[in-house]
C-alpha cells in the first residue's frame, strides 16, 4: 500500500513566501490606486475652486455700480472704482446667500502669504454715510499664487481700445474691461486670464463727461 507523500518544510516555507509576496503586491497596488484617486480628487477640487473664484469675481465686476464710496476733500471728486495692480475696489451687490441686500464696497486684494500670494476678499455695506466696518475677517479666495496682477482697459479719445494698465487714474469712472492675470505655483492648476466687462461702464463714462446729468 502506497502512503500519500506530504509537503516538506521547504515547500511550505516557499508557499508562505509566495503568498506573502502576493499579498504585499496586492496591498501596494491598492495603496497606489488609493493615492492616485486622492490626487485626482484633490486636483478636481483645486480646479473647481478656480472656476468658482473666476465665476464669483466675474459676477461682481460685471455688476459694478457707479456709486461713490468716498470723496476727495479738496475737490469733491467722487471715487467709484480703484485699481493699482494689487488691489481692486468697486461697489457691487452681493449674492443674497452671502450677505445682506444693498450695495457693498468690495475689495479684492493680492497679499503675500506663507505659500506665495493669496487673493483675499472683503465686503462692507455701503450707506449714505459711507461704508460700514466689515462684518467678518477677509476671506481667502485663492492661495498658492506665484504671480498675479489686476489690469483695466478703456477706450482712448478716438474711441479705440486703449492699452491694459495696472494703475487706473480715473477713479471717478468705471473702466470698460477688467482683467486678472494670474499664475499658480502648482503648474497643474491652470487659471485662464479672467476678462470681465462692467455693464454700467458706458453710463459711468458718459456721466463723468457730462456732470450736469448727475
Amino acid at each position: 500500500m502506497t502512503r500519500a507523500r506530504g509537503f516538506s518544510l521547504v515547500e511550505v516555507m516557499l508557499a508562505t513566501v509566495l503568498l506573502a509576496t502576493g499579498i504585499g503586491l496586492a496591498f501596494a497596488t491598492f495603496a497606489n490606486a488609493t493615492q492616485a484617486t486622492e490626487r485626482a480628487e484633490a486636483m478636481a477640487q483645486r480646479q473647481e475652486r478656480l472656476r468658482a473664484v473666476q465665476a464669483f469675481l466675474r459676477r461682481q465686476v460685471e455688476g459694478t455700480l457707479p456709486l461713490p464710496y468716498e470723496f476727495v476733500d479738496a475737490t469733491g471728486e467722487a471715487t467709484v472704482f480703484e485699481c493699482d495692480g494689487r488691489v481692486l475696489r468697486l461697489v457691487s451687490t452681493m449674492p443674497g446667500y452671502l450677505s445682506r441686500g444693498g450695495p457693498q464696497l468690495q475689495t479684492f486684494e493680492l497679499v503675500r502669504g506663507e505659500s506665495g500670494l493669496r487673493l483675499q476678499f472683503t465686503h462692507q455695506l455701503l450707506t449714505p454715510d459711507g461704508a460700514l466696518d466689515p462684518e467678518r475677517e477677509p476671506e481667502v479666495l485663492l492661495d498658492g499664487i506665484a504671480e498675479a496682477r489686476f489690469e483695466v482697459r478703456t477706450l482712448d479719445d478716438d474711441g479705440e481700445p486703449g492699452p491694459w494698465v495696472d494703475d487706473w487714474p480715473n477713479s471717478d469712472q468705471i473702466p470698460r474691461l477688467v482683467r486678472l492675470k494670474l499664475r499658480m505655483r502648482d503648474p497643474r492648476s491652470q487659471w485662464p486670464d479672467l476678462v470681465a466687462a462692467p455693464r454700467l461702464a458706458q453710463a459711468s463714462l458718459a456721466s463723468s463727461r457730462n456732470p450736469e446729468r448727475l
